[in-house]
C-alpha cells in the first residue's frame, strides 16, 4: 500500500513550512524540534553559497550499487533546543566514515522522518551537493539507533561517527550489534553535552530500495500542506491531517500534568490529559517519543510502533515532548505504523516489550491506503 500523494523531486524554500509541520506530526513528539531544523535549512537555501533546492531521489530509482548514508542528530530533544549546534557536525561525521571506509557516498537518507532529523540530511545535502532519498528508516521517530529498518533488516554496523559542535569526534568500526552502537554512541553523546551529529551506516542502494520506508519526505510535506490548506479554508486542520494518514482520533482535551526529566541522553516522562468535561483522562508515556497511551481505567489504547501524535486543537500544529505545558489544548491521533515496522523481527526491536511494557502489540486498524 502507499499514500496517494505527490512524489516530490526536490525540496525548496516554499516547502519548508509544510515539511516542518508534517515531520513534527510524524515524529510522535521527538526527532528534534522541527522549527530549528526548518530555520537551519532555510538559512542554507537562502545563502548564495549553496543551492536553492535539494534534489530528492525516489528510492525505487536508486542504482543498486549506490552508496547511501544516514545522517542526523542524536540526543535529548530538550537539550537540542537549548544547546547551540556548530552546523557542520553531520558533515564532519560523513567525511569521517568516507575516509575510514574508502567509499564515496552517493546519496543521503534520514534515519527517521521526525522533527529536525527529517531535515538534517537536507542540510548536509545542501552543503555537500548530494541528493537525498525520499524515504527514511522509521516512518516516524524512535529514541534509539537500532530501531530503524536499516539495522532491523540486516545492515551491518560497519562504520559510524559522532561529532560535537567543537569538532570532537568519535569513530566506531565493526561494532558487534546496533544496540551496542546505540549504547556507546549515547554515552559519548552525553559526554559531548547531550547532542551530537552522526553518520551511519553505509548501505547499498539495492538494500535501501527494499527496506527503507518509501516517500516519507514527500508524505511529511503533503501532510503539512493539508494542514495549511485546512487552516486557509477555515476547516478543521486536525481532521485534514488525520484523514490523509488514515488515522483515528484517540482523545481531545487539555494537558493537566507533565513529568519530564533528562536521563542517560533521553527525555523521559509522561503527560496527562483531561477531557473537556474533565471526567475522562488519558496518560501518555514517552522516551523522546510518545510510546503508549492509557485511558482512565489504565487500559492501553495504543502502543508503539503505531504512531501517537499530539497536535494543537485549533491549528493542527505538532506538539513535541520538549514543549508540553500545562493548559495546552490538544488532540491525540493514532496512526497505523508502516508495515515494515510490524513484522516479527521489527517488533522484537520496536514493539512495546522492547520498551519494557509486558503487553502484546495490538495494531490500529488500517485504511485501504497507507504505508
Amino acid at each position: 500500500m502507499s499514500f496517494d500523494i505527490p512524489h516530490l523531486t526536490e525540496i525548496t524554500l516554499d516547502d519548508l513550512e509544510a515539511l516542518g509541520i508534517g515531520a513534527g506530526i510524524l515524529g510522535t513528539g521527538g526527532g528534534g524540534n522541527p522549527r530549528l531544523g526548518r530555520l537551519r535549512l532555510q538559512t542554507l537555501l537562502e545563502d548564495d553559497a549553496y543551492p536553492d533546492a535539494v534534489e530528492l531521489v525516489d528510492p525505487r530509482d536508486l542504482p543498486a550499487d549506490a552508496t547511501v548514508a544516514s545522517v542526523g542528530g542524536m540526543g535529548a530533544p530538550t537539550i537540542s533546543v537549548e544547546k547551540f549546534a556548530g552546523g557542520d557536525e553531520e558533515v564532519q561525521s560523513l567525511r569521517a566514515i568516507e575516509d575510514l571506509s574508502g567509499e564515496t557516498v552517493d546519496a543521503l537518507i534520514p534515519g527517521e522522518i521526525g522533527g529536525a532529523n527529517s531535515m538534517a540530511p537536507l542540510c548536509v545535502a545542501a552543503m555537500t551537493d548530494l541528493p537525498v532519498v525520499d524515504a527514511d528508516g522509521m516512518g516516524r521517530a524512535f529514541p534509539e539507533l537500532q530501531m530503524d529498518t536499516f539495522f532491523i533488516y540486516g545492515t551491518p554496523v560497519n562504520y559510524a561517527a559522532t561529532t560535537d559542535e567543537r569538532g570532537n569526534q568519535v569513530i566506531y568500526r565493526d561494532i558487534d550489534s546496533a544496540k551496542r552502537l546505540e549504547d556507546l554512541a549515547r554515552a559519548i553523546t552525553v559526554q559531548m553535552g547531550g547532542r551530537s551529529g552522526y553518520a551511519f551506516p553505509l548501505m547499498a542502494g539495492e538494500f535501501v530500495s527494499e527496506y527503507a520506508v518509501p516517500h516519507t519526505v514527500s508524505l511529511a510535506t503533503e501532510l503539512g500542506r493539508e494542514v495549511e490548506r485546512a487552516r486557509d479554508a477555515g476547516t478543521d486542520p486536525v481532521d485534514a491531517g488525520r484523514e490523509l494518514l488514515g488515522g483515528e482520533e484517540l482523545f481531545a482535551g487539555k494537558i493537566v500534568d507533565v513529568h519530564r526529566r533528562n536521563r542517560d541522553g533521553f527525555a523521559l516522562g509522561s503527560v496527562t490529559l483531561a477531557g473537556v468535561d474533565e471526567d475522562a483522562t488519558l496518560e501518555i508515556e514517552f522516551q523522546n517519543e510518545f510510546l503508549v497511551a492509557r485511558d482512565d481505567d489504565g487500559e492501553l489504547l495504543t502502543t508503539v510502533p503505531d504512531l501517537i501524535c499530539l497536535v494543537d486543537t485549533d491549528t493542527g500544529a505538532p506538539v513535541m515532548t520538549d514543549a508540553l505545558r500545562y493548559g495546552q489544548r490538544v488532540r491525540v491521533l493514532g496512526v497505523p505504523a508502516p508495515e515494515l515496522l510490524t513484522t516479527p523481527e521489527a517488533l522484537d526491536v520496536i514493539g512495546p516489550e522492547a520498551f519494557g511494557y509486558e503487553v502484546p502489540y495490538d495494531p490500529l486498524p488500517r485504511d485501504e491506503t497507507g504505508w
